[in-house]
């Protein structure tokens, strides 16, 4: 085997985070290993080693592309792992071996986490990834790795920055109802929210434009729509 144009040691790994209405998801990519007549599958967080002559942002944006055509969207570095065992599991170490030329170097993970608009995109996956699908962020299953921890911390980053930065915004469609926002704050949050709290809580956010337009193709009363105002 030639030695692959990587750094080693340093990796990228990205929590990529979407909201279809409903429910909040994040990506996750397929891993196979072992025999083809006892195939073995498990799930991942899209991440990759860098190339040596890569920066983390460029190698972040490079990770999605390949591993799941998303390109242009909010990324944002959080955090970094680099437990001495976080790769040594018996099962990951399988996988590893097919795809690392020093499988049992230790990596130091820089974490990132993303924010994609559903309707905008549909991930495809490419690179040595098998699949890539949404998942619901409470049926996640246990991840390769210690995507598990990663994937905790980058809910929390996302849980103390939706109100501060308004980041929620980057995953709801470009026109949304008052009633679509309170869910996409209950559910990153995890609590029931008062209606007439929230609202209050909106008039004093300017960034918050009303539209001359209400939702079309619905069963219940049409709602008003409204945009964010990015300045």
């Amino acid at each position: 085997m030639s030695p692959a144009p990587h750094n080693p040691n340093i990796s990228v790994d990205c929590v990529v985070f979407g909201f279809d209405q409903d429910e909040l998801k994040v990506l996750l990519i397929e891993q196979t290993r072992g025999p083809k007549e006892k195939v073995v599958i498990q799930y991942a967080l899209p991440g990759d080693l860098l190339f040596k002559n890569e920066g983390l942002d460029d190698a972040a944006e490079r990770v999605l592309y390949d591993l799941a055509s998303l390109k242009g969207i909010y990324l944002k570095q959080f955090h970094t792992f680099g437990d001495i065992d976080r790769l040594h599991a018996a099962k990951d170490q399988e996988w590893l071996q097919t795809f690392r030329e020093d499988p049992k170097a230790r990596v130091i993970t820089v974490a990132y986490y993303s924010l994609v608009k559903m309707d905008e995109y549909e991930p495809q996956a490419a690179s040595f990834a098998g699949k890539a699908e949404w998942v619901n962020i409470e049926e996640v299953p246990s991840l390769a790795f210690d995507h598990d921890a990663i994937l905790s911390m980058g809910l929390e980053r996302l849980r103390e920055e939706l109100e501060t930065k308004n980041i929620g915004f980057e995953l709801l469609p470009k026109k949304f109802t008052l009633s679509q926002l309170q869910r996409l704050y209950e559910i990153i949050l995890a609590k029931k929210l008062d209606k007439r709290n929230f609202r209050k809580k909106l008039k004093n956010m300017s960034a918050i434009k009303p539209l001359s337009e209400k939702q079309k193709g619905v069963l219940h009363k049409p709602a008003q729509l409204f945009t964010y105002k990015d300045d």
